[in-house]
C-alpha cells in the first residue's frame, strides 16, 4: 500500500497549522484527567482542579503519537449551568470539540442535549465522541459499545466524525484520542467519505479522478508500475518497495477484478484503493495524495495554486513564457494521439478532461473556438493554432491561462504557476529622439479592423486563417476574433490578433481604455466601390482620439475594377495629408495576402510609423524639449564644477 514516512503525521506538505480542541462533557465524566494524563502521560490519582486552564502544545513538541506539525491548544470546559456563558463562548472559538461521556446517563445526554446544544450556536466543527472510562468492566466491550452506542449517534448527527474509547485510569488511547481531534481539523473525513452510502463523496471520485489522468502520462487509461511509482514517490518523497508494489495490487484485485488489469491500475482502481484508506481511518494518506496535487478541504484547488496574484501594469501585456509555450506544446503532443498535427474533438475532450471544460472566453461572440484559430483540412486544431488562441487568452485574460495551467497540472518545483507568464516592457508609441523610432517589445501584437459594411473584413480574416473565400457574403453582427502566428522577415515569429468589432464598433470607439489595448487600428474599405472610402474619414472625424493611434489604410478586393471613390479627397490623397503611406491594395484571394499579414506586424511593432505626421511632429518636439532641458541641466552642472575646481585649484596655489 502506498505509505507516508510519518504514519502518524498530518500532511507533511502542509505549514503548521493551528488546532482548538474543545473538551466538553458532563459533570464527572473524566475531561480534566483526559488532559491531565495526556500532558502527565501518567494517570494523575491526587485530586485535581475541576476545570484545567487553557494548554497548548507547540508543533514538533508533541506528547508521542499526536501530529508533529499541529500547534494545539487543549481547551478543558465546565457543564455547570453557572458556567454556560464561558462553555458557549469556547465553543465558538474551537475548531474541534471533544465530546466525553463516562455511563448511561451522560451517553443519553449526547443525544438529548450536547449534540443539539452545538448545532442551536450555529458551530459547524467536527467532533471526536469519547467513551472514557473503558476500564470498568459495566461499560462492556469495545465492539458492543461501538455498535450499541457510538454508530446510533453518528448515524443521526452528521457532525460527529470520528468515535474512540479511553481510559484515563489506564492510560488507553489518550494520544488518540487526541490525535483524531488533530485529524478531524486537518485531515477530515466529512468531505471524502459518506457513511450513509458508505462511499466516497462524488467530490472526492472527481478529485481522484482527475489525478488519475495527471498522472497516466501515456494517456492509455491505465496506471503503469512507473506511473504509480512516481505518484508514490510525488506525494510520500520514496518509491514503494516491489514487494509492496505487488501486494498493493493483489489487495485490489481481491476487492474487484475492475481495479487491476494486465496494463495497470484503473481509475476505479485508484478510487477503491482510497476507500480502503478511509475504511480502515487511514484517511489522511487520502488527505497527503490530494493536497499533493494542490485541494484543499473544501476539495476544490487552493486559490494561490490555481488564483496567484498577477497584475499587468498600463502600457505592458501578459504573454507565454518558455517554459509556458514548452508546457502547451507538450500537451498537445501528449494528446495528438493518432499524430495527425491536429487535435480532433474527443481529443480535445481529453485535454480539458482534469478542468472544468472550456475556458469561458473561447466559447464567447467573439472568439467562438476553434474557429477563431487555425485548423487543419478536416476543422481540428493544429499546433500552431493551439499555441496561437493560448497566447491570445494570455493577452486577453492573463488569469484564465493561469487558472488551467493550474487544472491542466502544470506544476513547476515552486508551485508557482506565473512562472509560465512574462510581462513585456511598457509600450511606448512616441519618437524617442530623430534617429529611430520606438519598438513594441511584444510577440503578441492586437489590431481592430474597422471599415465599412461589405468592405471584406470577414474575407480578410478567413485569409489570415487560411481558410478557403467564401463568394457567400454574410454581415457581420457581433464581434470575431481570429488569431495566427507571423513570420517575421529574419525568422522571427509573433502572435497576431485581429478583430473586426461588427455591431460593437461605436461602444468600443468610444472606450478609451478598449481602444489604446490595441497595438493598431486597421482601416479597410472596398476598391471597387466607390462610396466605401468615404466612411473611414468620418469615422475618424467622429473619434478624433483615432488619431493617437497607429494605423494603416487597406484597399480590399484589388481583384476587381478599382473605382473612383466619392469624396474630397481620394484614399491616396487623404493618407498623404496625414503623413502616412499609401493604402495597400490586397485581395483575400490572393496567395500574396500572407504578405499583408507580415505589413501589419510590422506596423504594430514600429508604432511611431503609423501614427499621423502632426502627432509624430508633437511627440518629436516633445522628445527634443526633454533633450534640451536635461542637457541643459547638466551644462549648469557641468559650469558650476568646473568653478569650484578652479577656485579650489587657485587657493592650492595661494597656500
Amino acid at each position: 500500500m502506498m505509505v507516508a514516512d510519518e504514519p502518524n503525521k498530518p500532511n507533511s506538505k502542509l505549514t503548521a497549522l493551528s488546532v482548538r480542541i474543545c473538551v466538553c462533557g458532563d459533570e464527572g465524566t473524566g475531561k480534566s484527567s483526559l488532559i491531565t494524563s495526556l500532558v502527565k502521560d501518567v494517570f494523575v490519582t491526587n485530586k485535581i482542579q475541576p476545570v484545567l486552564p487553557q494548554i497548548t502544545v507547540p508543533p514538533r513538541t508533541s506528547t508521542t503519537g499526536m501530529a508533529l506539525n499541529v500547534t494545539t491548544t487543549i481547551v478543558d470546559t465546565s457543564a455547570l449551568p453557572q458556567e454556560r456563558t464561558n462553555l458557549n463562548k469556547e465553543i465558538r472559538k474551537c475548531s474541534v470539540i471533544m465530546l466525553v461521556y463516562a455511563d448511561h446517563y451522560s451517553y443519553e445526554r449526547i443525544a438529548l442535549f450536547w449534540l443539539p446544544h452545538f448545532r442551536s450556536l450555529g458551530v459547524n466543527v467536527p467532533i471526536v465522541l469519547c467513551a472514557n472510562k473503558s476500564d470498568l468492566a459495566a461499560n462492556g466491550t469495545t465492539k458492543q459499545v461501538f455498535e450499541d452506542e457510538m454508530l446510533p449517534v453518528m448515524a443521526e448527527f452528521k457532525e460527529v466524525d470520528s468515535c474512540i474509547r479511553t481510559s484515563a485510569r489506564a492510560h488507553q488511547h489518550i494520544n488518540e484520542a487526541f490525535y483524531l481531534c488533530q485529524k478531524a481539523v486537518t485531515d477530515p473525513i466529512a468531505p471524502l467519505f459518506d457513511p450513509k452510502d458508505w462511499s466516497l463523496k462524488p467530490a472526492c471520485v472527481s478529485a481522484l479522478g482527475r489525478i488519475f489522468h495527471l498522472c497516466d502520462q501515456d494517456q492509455d487509461g491505465y496506471l503503469s508500475d512507473d506511473e504509480i511509482q512516481k505518484l508514490q514517490t510525488r506525494c510520500f518523497g520514496k518509491p514503494l518497495s516491489l514487494s509492496d508494489l505487488e501486494n498493493m495490487k493483489e489487495t485490489l484485485s481481491r476487492q474487484s477484478s475492475e481495479a487491476v488489469t494486465e496494463n495497470g491500475i484503473t481509475h476505479f482502481g485508484l478510487v477503491l484503493l482510497n476507500k480502503l484508506f478511509v475504511d480502515r481511518g487511514q484517511h489522511e494518506t487520502t488527505w497527503l495524495i490530494l493536497r499533493t496535487f494542490h485541494y484543499n478541504n473544501s476539495l476544490s484547488l487552493e486559490s494561490r495554486y490555481a488564483f496567484p496574484k498577477f497584475e499587468v501594469p498600463a502600457n505592458c501585456s501578459a504573454e507565454l513564457s518558455p517554459a509556458g509555450y514548452r508546457y502547451f506544446f507538450d500537451l498537445f503532443l501528449l494528446h495528438d494521439k493518432d499524430n495527425d498535427g491536429g487535435l480532433s474533438p474527443t481529443e480535445l475532450s481529453s485535454v480539458f478532461f482534469p478542468t472544468p471544460g472550456l475556458p469561458s472566453s473561447w466559447s464567447d461572440d467573439s472568439s467562438s473556438f476553434p474557429s477563431s484559430t487555425v485548423r487543419n483540412e478536416v476543422n481540428h486544431i493544429t499546433l500552431q493554432g493551439w499555441l496561437a488562441q493560448w497566447s491570445m487568452t494570455t493577452f486577453f485574460s492573463p488569469k484564465t491561462t493561469l487558472a488551467y495551467l493550474a487544472y491542466l497540472g502544470y506544476d513547476p518545483p515552486d508551485h508557482n504557476t506565473t512562472s509560465a507568464l512574462q510581462l513585456t516592457k511598457t509600450r511606448k508609441r512616441n519618437l524617442r529622439g530623430r534617429k529611430r523610432p520606438a519598438k513594441t517589445e511584444r510577440n503578441v501584437l492586437f489590431a481592430y479592423l474597422l471599415g465599412p459594411s461589405g468592405a471584406g473584413k470577414s474575407a480578410l480574416l478567413d485569409a489570415f486563417l487560411s481558410r478557403p473565400f467564401s463568394p457567400t457574403y454574410h454581415p457581420t453582427i457581433k464581434a470575431r476574433t481570429a488569431v495566427n502566428t507571423v513570420e517575421l522577415p529574419g525568422g522571427k515569429q509573433c502572435t497576431l490578433i485581429l478583430e473586426e468589432l461588427g455591431e460593437l464598433e461605436p461602444a468600443i470607439l468610444e472606450n478609451a481604455s478598449k481602444l489604446s489595448a490595441a497595438d493598431l487600428v486597421v482601416y479597410t474599405y472596398d476598391s471597387s466601390d466607390p462610396d466605401s472610402f468615404a466612411y473611414l474619414p468620418q469615422l475618424r472625424s467622429q473619434h478624433p482620439h483615432l488619431d493617437t493611434m497607429p494605423s494603416i489604410f487597406i484597399a480590399l478586393k484589388a481583384d476587381m475594377d478599382k473605382s473612383t471613390q466619392r469624396g474630397d479627397m481620394q484614399p491616396e490623397e487623404y493618407t498623404a495629408s496625414l503623413g502616412l503611406n499609401k493604402p495597400l491594395y490586397v485581395s483575400a484571394m490572393w496567395d500574396s495576402i500572407s504578405e499583408l499579414f507580415v505589413n501589419l506586424a510590422e506596423a504594430a511593432l514600429w508604432p511611431a510609423n503609423g501614427l499621423p505626421a502632426e502627432k509624430r511632429e508633437a511627440a518629436d518636439e516633445r522628445d527634443w524639449q526633454a533633450w534640451w532641458i536635461a542637457g541643459g541641466a547638466v551644462a549648469v552642472v557641468a559650469a558650476a564644477a568646473l568653478g569650484i575646481w578652479r577656485r579650489v585649484g587657485k587657493e592650492r596655489l595661494i597656500d
